[in-house]
């Protein structure tokens, strides 16, 4: 693909856009200027009466002189041409027909619909994701929706600095958190605390400190003596050697917590499933496209492949779960081709275990040391 080509021809419709955008403004400038002068000579001294239709025909005349339609129409079609020809070489050079990168399988649409309506709702669009329930006829998740519109409003109003929905939200979830092993509270009480020593002095900061901070300090001690040493830089925290407990993009990062821990709370993702798949299908779909081709290109059908004869590298952000990866055969794991571990520790996938022992008639010998296996002392191993 000759993305030099594109380039090119992106550059000629920017420059035609700038051009087309400079003469409608000089156009525009021109009609103006002439507007102001007719209706300066209409609104003057009055004691001097003026021939309105006069001057109204003199606007007229320099109006048609200016011809800024013509004008208009003449930059705006050279325009018109140039991003023609662009999107007609973008069709050209990539394939809008992603049809072929998906099987013919059996849609959910129920599932669906309740995954864009879940979508909605972690964005804040309850209006939106309520109506697509309504007209899909899809039962409303109310149970849910009320969560994520409590977490909404937690986090509108972190975002207005206003922390007392989310403490009361910690201290009513505080064991489950605790289960996670999430310090979430401590970090709100701190973020309070420096609130309350930079607005309400050294006094509320103190009195704050040995209501909420206390029962920490059994267990970040070291947390506290900081938070401690603030008070000492009373009003002017951010030239102490603590100035990072002001950095706002703590605010950022407290918020991501708190949804990382409302959605587990919640038996959710922290990611919403529908712009996870879509994202995993953009980076995809590129493998995908070009493995249609070449397979239609020989004739053969790829819908009915139980596995991609080539990989999809998706990154580590969209794997999800452990892998295997048979060292002898190179082969992923499967129902069909299980890891299996033998006795001395080491692990084949079930197929490269077969093809050692013979179809289990026999023993062999671990390709990674001395020891001998059967096929009965395999387990297989599950992940």
């Amino acid at each position: 693909m000759e993305l030099g080509n594109i380039k090119d021809t992106f550059d000629r419709v920017a420059k035609k856009q700038k051009l087309s955008s400079s003469k409608s403004q000089e156009v525009i400038d021109q009609v103006g200027h002439e507007i102001e002068n007719a209706l300066a000579k209409l609104q003057g001294d009055p004691a001097s009466p003026v021939d309105q239709k006069s001057i109204l025909v003199e606007l007229q005349t320099k109006l048609s002189i200016i011809g800024s339609q013509s004008q208009l129409e003449g930059s705006q079609k050279e325009l018109n041409i140039n991003l023609s020809k662009y999107t007609k070489l973008l069709e050209k050079s990539f394939n809008p027909d992603i049809s072929k990168a998906y099987r013919n399988v059996d849609f959910d649409f129920h599932t669906v619909n309740q995954i864009i309506a879940c979508h909605f709702y972690r964005q804040g669009l309850f209006d939106i994701g309520e109506c697509l329930t309504n007209e899909s006829g899809e039962p409303e998740d109310t149970a849910l929706k009320s969560h994520f519109l409590e977490m909404f409003q937690i986090l509108e109003a972190m975002k207005a600095r206003d922390l007392e929905p989310a403490l009361n939200w910690v201290s009513i979830n505080r064991e489950k958190l605790k289960q996670n092993g999430s310090n979430l509270e401590l970090k709100l009480h701190r973020l309070q605390f420096v609130e309350i020593l930079q607005k309400g002095g050294r006094a509320d900061a103190l009195n704050y400190a040995r209501t909420y901070l206390a029962p920490f300090a059994s267990l970040h001690m070291d947390e506290i003596q900081k938070l401690m040493a603030c008070l000492l830089w009373a009003g002017r925290l951010d030239s102490s050697p603590y100035s990072e407990l002001m950095v706002p993009s703590l605010w950022e990062k407290l918020a991501e917590e708190l949804t990382r821990q409302f959605c587990s709370l919640m038996g959710q993702s922290y990611e919403s499933p529908l712009s996870v798949a879509i994202a995993a299908g953009i980076e995809g779909l590129p493998t995908l496209l070009k493995l249609a081709n070449v397979m239609a290109a020989k004739k053969q059908e790829w819908h009915a492949m139980k596995q991609l004869p080539v990989p999809v590298d998706l990154g580590r952000e969209f794997q999800f779960h452990s892998i295997f990866v048979c060292p002898v055969s190179r082969d992923q794991g499967s129902e069909e081709n299980p890891p299996m571990l033998m006795p001395c520790g080491h692990v084949l996938c079930k197929q490269s275990i077969m093809k050692l022992s013979k179809s289990s008639t026999r023993t062999f010998k671990c390709p990674y040391c001395p020891a001998e296996s059967s096929v009965g002392q395999c387990m297989q191993l599950y992940f």
